[in-house]
């Protein structure tokens, strides 16, 4: 029985790790205000929200489009993909992580943050 308990230990690993690298690419493509929340114990099917804003949709593309390349080069790809025609809230599910990505509008209005405002905070450390 304690085989289970180190999977998941290495799974939050992974699903930590997954989530900081994704934070630390849309911070190079000059992402504000990252954001990653832990919600493993709040729901089952994901374990980290990151949430960024981008200051416009031409960004928010890019944003997105440097997130799906590099982790499609480390053999990652998403789940799905939601919003990226109009590229005012993308959202990327890698199912162990889901990433947001907003325009200040969107973000301000769905204020994420205060509707998972139980979750802790993974501490982000900027590149």
């Amino acid at each position: 029985m304690t085989a289970a308990p180190e999977r998941r230990e290495r799974d939050d690993a992974a699903s930590e790790e997954l989530a900081r690298r994704i934070a630390s690419i849309a911070d190079s493509k000059k992402g504000e205000d990252l954001i990653a929340l832990d919600v493993r114990r709040l729901v089952g099917y994901t374990d980290f929200l990151v949430i960024c804003t981008a200051r416009n949709e031409r960004q928010a593309k890019a944003i997105h489009d440097e997130v799906y390349h590099q982790l499609k080069r480390d053999g990652r790809l998403p789940a799905r993909v939601e919003g990226e025609r109009e590229a005012e809230w993308i959202l990327i599910d890698y199912l162990d992580c889901v990433f947001h990505i907003f325009t200040p509008d969107l973000r301000d209005r769905y204020r994420l943050e205060q509707l998972w405002g139980e979750a802790a905070e993974l501490e982000l450390v900027p590149a």
